[in-house]
């Protein structure tokens, strides 16, 4: 089974989903802390990735723009409000990743969306 790592951008594949929920393979973020977990657990905690500006809750939803380091052909939104926990059989790796800076942010923001912060 491949490894994942945080920050990571990966591919999901939610084509099974029921309405309102994601219904494609779709990129995503790891944003899951790899000290808290085996590399045998079976899931991934991830946030899902969106070009639909519609879909992002201004608070709750960070803007990425394209670079080399993440492989976005265009502007996109982490949708942190829609964190979600995927079986890694239905994950696959890339190369990408956003900045650490950026996973921070995304972090913060599924705290406020949970009510930690």
């Amino acid at each position: 089974m491949p490894t994942f790592a945080p920050g990571q951008i990966v591919l999901v594949d939610w084509r099974d989903a029921l309405p309102k929920e994601p219904n494609k393979l779709r990129p995503a973020i790891v944003v899951e802390d790899a000290l808290l977990f085996d590399p045998a657990y079976p899931n991934l905690i991830l946030v899902p990735l969106s070009d639909d500006a519609d879909f992002a809750v201004a608070d709750l939803a960070l803007a990425i723009d394209p670079t080399p380091e993440n492989g976005c052909t265009k502007r996109c939104y982490a949708l942190s409000h829609c964190v979600t926990t995927n079986s890694k059989n239905r994950v696959q790796p890339t190369p990408s990743r956003v900045l650490p800076e950026q996973l921070h942010a995304i972090r913060r923001q599924i705290a406020v969306a949970i009510g930690v912060e």
